[in-house]
């Protein structure tokens, strides 16, 4: 079959040009298409149509390539061929990539770390275990893999038993998606042998998402620690005397009534009574820690009226405050209202030790005195129906973002230019959390550097029927313990008084002999009333019985005179 020959349209090829010019915006597959399109149409022309010189098929082919080239160079496309990828696909694969060195250092470092972790799922399924935790529980990583939890990682209570959802720190946070972290359980391993631990869970993501469980063995640390606090609390005891003694010696030197020195001794003594009771409180704050540390802390809850109990605290420490020109307010009751003037506060009764709740506000009001120059602080009582707020705010120096995180550890003190003149051990916060803990409350901060802090301790509120209950339960049992005393007293001086009685050294001391009991003159029955015999006694009588009863023996009628008169003696 013959084409005939026909005369190229320039008008075509002018169109053509524009195609290809912008064919390269479409990417790889518009430049393919191009540039097939060019070479089929010079294939048509030279062989089909065969009229077509040299010159015409080389400008036609200039003409089609030339603005796929500028194309190509103006919209920065490549040529790809159908075998290459595109660059979605270039980023695609560079995203697997990327994620999989990602997976593979994260592998690496979850392995390296010295901590056991396990990853589970919203079920408490594992889906990862590192050689650390391998290590601890004794399971190996096939075994361990796609089993619940509870099958590798027993937890125990106090109670040797192994711990209910209720207290199972990892049931917890699957449930309620929520950090939680404790040293209060231990572990069982495979082989049965139970370690100390310190276990961590965090939640990932939303609820159901799965949970990661960080765990060590504290059983070394514990001990050393439990070391620790023994040698504390006996050095701390065996000092406390002495310090004591101490400072009561300097208290007696400075009381004109026991002694007279000068101007410039009492100077002397007062600044060393100040230290040796700084120093007293000191040896104290360290017991009360070796107590929290052991479990020795009493908790004895009893019924409070929180703002009325607050508010003695804080008019306690009003004078220390006035002495740095400090502004003290409590916020429910303040000291410059009006007697007429009425507020309406709401009442919130708490069941907690009201000793801890003393020390804790206590503290804390003394540590806004102590770290503010110069402004006021603001103490107040709030909260809702389940909990009870105590905020202390103050204008003082502020707490670094990087120290508050750390601020309620042992030992630990902000260590800049503002505190460094200030005193202090590092133990009142410390203690503070832990004496919030043991009545079942929280205690935290909020503070920006030079602006001033605000600390809050939260605790369970009670309703205005519960606590009437208690407090007359608690009235009951103090009068069923006050008469029990009252016996037992009773029986205890009884018992002494005996013993001293029958000690065999005081009886046989004269002076403590005692004279023999008085004998109970012996019962004498009645006489037997015989009749009165008439005439004289009967022959062999004795005298002395004649004489003894002689009414026996005289008859004696009615309406007549006496008898024989008794014999004179």
């Amino acid at each position: 079959m013959i084409i005939e020959p026909t005369i190229v349209d320039r008008s075509a090829i002018i169109l053509w040009m524009f195609a290809t010019l912008f064919a390269p915006v479409f990417g790889g597959v518009g430049t393919l298409l191009a540039l097939i399109g060019s070479a089929a149409y010079l294939v048509l022309q030279y062989f089909f149509i065969g009229d077509s010189n040299p010159t015409e098929l080389v400008t036609i082919g200039v003409a089609s390539v030339a603005p796929l080239l500028v194309g190509m160079t103006i919209w920065g496309r490549g040529i790809n061929s159908p075998g290459d990828e595109t660059a979605k696909d270039r980023s695609y694969h560079e995203l697997a990539a990327e994620l999989s060195q990602v997976a593979g250092t994260s592998e690496v470092v979850i392995n390296a770390i010295a901590d056991g972790v396990l990853a589970l799922d919203g079920q408490g399924t594992i889906q990862l275990i590192n050689p650390a935790a391998q290590k601890i529980v004794g399971w190996g990583k096939h075994d361990a893999l796609s089993l619940s939890y509870k099958s590798v990682l027993k937890i125990i209570n106090n109670k040797n038993e192994e711990v209910n959802d209720m207290e199972d720190p990892v049931a917890k946070t699957l449930r309620d998606n929520s950090q939680v972290d404790t040293e209060a359980f231990s572990i069982e391993t495979h082989s049965g042998k139970k370690l100390l631990a310190s276990i961590s869970v965090t939640p990932i993501g939303q609820i159901g998402s799965g949970v990661i469980v960080v765990f060590r063995d504290i059983t070394h640390e514990k001990s050393e620690e439990r070391q620790r606090a023994e040698f504390i609390s006996t050095a701390s005891h065996e000092m406390r005397t002495p310090v004591a003694s101490i400072e009561g010696y300097l208290g007696l030197a400075l009381n004109p009534a026991t002694a007279q020195v000068d101007d410039k001794a009492r100077d002397f003594i007062t600044k060393a009574h100040a230290s040796a009771q700084h120093l007293g409180r000191l040896f104290q704050d360290l017991l009360d820690v070796s107590k929290a540390d052991d479990g020795r802390l009493q908790n004895t809850p009893a019924v409070v009226d929180v703002v009325p109990f607050i508010h003695d605290i804080v008019q306690g420490l009003t004078p220390k405050a006035n002495e740095k020109g400090l502004r003290i307010m409590f916020k429910p009751i303040p000291d410059d209202t009006a007697m007429d003037d009425r507020r309406m506060n709401p009442v919130y009764y708490a069941n907690v030790d009201n000793d801890h709740l003393r020390e804790i506000t206590n503290n804390l009001v003394e540590n806004a005195i102590k770290y503010t120059p110069h402004g006021e602080v603001i103490v107040d009582v709030t909260g809702d129906a389940h909990n009870v707020v105590i905020s202390i705010t103050d204008t003082g120096i502020g707490i670094p973002k990087e120290d508050q995180g750390h601020l309620f550890q042992k030992f630990y003190r902000v260590d800049n230019t503002d505190t460094r003149e200030i005193g202090g051990t590092g133990l009142g916060l410390y203690l503070c959390r832990r004496l919030a803990e043991t009545m079942g409350g929280r205690i935290w901060v909020e503070s920006e550097y030079k602006k001033g802090s605000t600390f809050f301790v939260e605790f369970p509120r009670i309703d205005h029927d519960e606590a009437m209950q208690l407090i007359e339960k608690a009235s009951i049992e103090a009068e069923r313990r006050a008469t029990q005393d009252a016996l037992r007293a009773q029986a205890e001086r009884q018992l002494a008084a005996s013993q001293v009685a029958n000690s065999p050294v005081l009886q046989a001391m004269p002076q403590y002999q005692q004279a023999p009991a008085p004998q109970q003159p012996t019962p004498q029955p009645e006489p037997q009333q015989i009749p009165v015999r008439q005439g004289p006694p009967l022959p062999n009588t004795p005298l002395s019985s004649i004489e003894a009863n002689p009414s026996q023996y005289v008859s004696r009628p009615q309406n007549q005179g006496p008898g024989v008169p008794p014999r004179q003696q």
